[in-house]
């Protein structure tokens, strides 16, 4: 078993790796690249949200660091935020909605354990989805369900994401 070397916050934000790691707790942590599907979903997700921010007064970020939590900088595959954006390269709130597109090497207990842990520090939702099957499922701090019609609709807000009109656009 190796054993992981610690670095500090500041090392980790002046570093630039390849590819990108997330760091917890004085760790680097490797994600998952993902494949043609994901960057393929992932951009257009993106789009779809950029397209619509003035309707929905928010601002969406791909592949942005963020700090979730003092000693935890994970990096959403899609993040949202109302406006005012937040302030900084490297936002220090969570984002309002958080959203981790499916990569073939994934393992569903970290997936499972970064959208506990993105609740816990105060995400209100995030969003999972497979990009084969463009099935998915919505957490909260009630819990999770499965996103029906593979439209996300989140509740108090115009946000409504329909996973067949992001691909079109």
């Amino acid at each position: 078993m190796s054993v992981a070397a610690l670095i500090s916050v500041e090392e980790y934000l002046r570093t630039s790796y390849s590819p990108d790691r997330e760091y917890r707790d004085g760790v680097l942590v490797e994600r998952n690249v993902g494949k043609k599907s994901h960057a393929e979903l992932q951009t257009a997700l993106g789009q779809y949200i950029r397209n619509r921010r003035k309707q929905w007064n928010i601002k969406v970020y791909t592949e942005m660091r963020i700090q979730a939590r003092e000693g935890w900088y994970p990096i959403p595959d899609v993040c949202v935020y109302p406006l005012p954006e937040p302030e900084g390269e490297v936002p220090e709130k969570p984002p309002f909605l958080w959203i981790e597109i499916l990569s073939p090497d994934d393992r569903m207990t970290e997936v499972w354990e970064k959208a506990r842990n993105a609740i816990a520090c105060g995400t209100p939702y995030v969003w999972i989805i497979d990009p084969y099957t463009l099935e998915s499922e919505l957490w909260t701090a009630s819990g999770k369900m499965q996103v029906a019609d593979r439209t996300l609709r989140l509740p108090d807000s115009p946000i409504v994401i329909p996973l067949a009109d992001v691909l079109e656009e």
